[in-house]
């Protein structure tokens, strides 16, 4: 899966804790110069991070603006309030940051594609399918990061640039911790999700890099569950 990445350059929003993290060091390893963002910056071996706002325009443009090119573009940033979404405030900052945001860097990161085009992946969720009574915002978010993937797909498809979502199911990271620690929900989850374990934010990331890798040069538009058969029953 290597091939295809060597020397290309990758942006990573988000890319500084779970999954982002993962994808941003799965990226390097496959020899991208990979540039990862956050709100904060962290140390990632191998990756470039910069602190960075996907909220705000001023400081997406300095990042896009930082790079020379930019061959892929995996958006990772999100935020979730759980029952606080039930609040207007909190539920309009899930969709800022998770369905604004990633268009806010979609867009500007097109004029830096290379005339050969590039990738894009997002990151919707198993709650794009379902509804969520504890997280309405973050599950609209999700749906709208769906239908967002398909429009930009069709769009920029004359440009050569592929736009595809995967969607983690129950993903061991920071956001799931709490619910790791509730033994009789986690009991529900594994025992609902066919292949009945966790998954691991690597495994995310190597179906993101499918998605960017030329093995997949002729699929656009396509949201990938990597959720270990959760999705499906």
């Amino acid at each position: 899966m290597s091939d295809g990445f060597a020397g290309r350059t990758a942006l990573v929003t988000g890319g500084t804790r779970g999954i982002g993290a993962a994808v941003a060091q799965a990226f390097a390893r496959a020899g991208c110069r990979v540039t990862a963002c956050g709100r904060k910056a962290l140390d990632l071996p191998g990756v470039r991070v910069v602190a960075a706002d996907v909220t705000d325009a001023a400081s997406v443009s300095a990042l896009v603006g930082s790079l020379e090119r930019i061959d892929f573009v995996i958006n990772c940033a999100g935020t979730i309030r759980r029952r606080d979404e039930y609040e207007m405030a909190a539920f309009t900052e899930v969709i800022q940051t998770n369905v604004d945001g990633t268009m806010r860097v979609c867009l500007a990161a097109k004029p830096r594609f290379p005339a050969t085009g590039g990738a894009i992946v997002t990151i919707a969720s198993m709650l794009s399918y379902f509804g969520a009574p504890h997280a309405p915002a973050y599950a609209a978010s999700k749906a709208g990061v769906v239908q967002l993937t398909k429009s930009l797909a069709a769009a920029w498809a004359q440009d050569g640039i592929r736009v595809n979502a995967v969607a983690p199911g129950w993903i061991r990271t920071e956001l799931t911790e709490a619910v790791r620690q509730d033994k009789q929900r986690e009991a529900g989850i594994l025992a609902r999700t066919p292949m009945g374990r966790w998954g691991e934010p690597e495994e995310v990331a190597e179906a993101v890099l499918f998605l960017c890798s030329p093995a997949a040069r002729f699929i656009t538009g396509a949201l990938l569950p990597v959720d270990g058969g959760y999705s499906s029953v």
